[in-house]
């Protein structure tokens, strides 16, 4: 894991920095199952970001304002959070054309959430 982005993620919350963790090692095993190359892995405004040469990038991140929930964001400009809407709207939350949000207490929906980030990672 980067160096700053470790130091993002050793300042979480235990419940969230796992979750969060999860969703990172989600994002690699996607990019390794479709050969996507290497994972560009960084800071964007103080949250940690993902992306490949193929795709669109996303980040995630945990707030202090939404203590109980972690979000993955993408680039509002596309039409993915549309397009997870249209698919999963009956079982995700989100925050407008930018986030999915997901509860700490709930487990990850990691069918749901690989798919979400397949689309983002091949996103042309």
């Amino acid at each position: 894991m980067d160096r700053v982005v470790k130091d993002r993620f050793d300042k979480y919350p235990e419940s969230a920095r796992a979750r969060l963790e999860e969703v990172r090692n989600l994002v690699f095993k996607v990019a390794a199952e479709l050969e996507l190359g290497d994972v560009e892995e960084s800071l964007k405004w103080g949250e940690p970001s993902y992306s490949v040469k193929t795709g669109s990038p996303l980040r995630m991140d945990w707030k202090l304002k939404s203590p109980n929930h972690y979000f993955l964001f993408f680039n509002c400009k596309t039409k993915l959070v549309d397009t997870f809407r249209e698919l999963y709207g009956e079982v995700l939350e989100f925050q407008g054309n930018r986030a999915i949000v997901l509860s700490l207490s709930e487990p990850l929906p990691e069918g749901i959430i690989k798919h979400c980030l397949e689309l983002a990672l091949t996103y042309q």
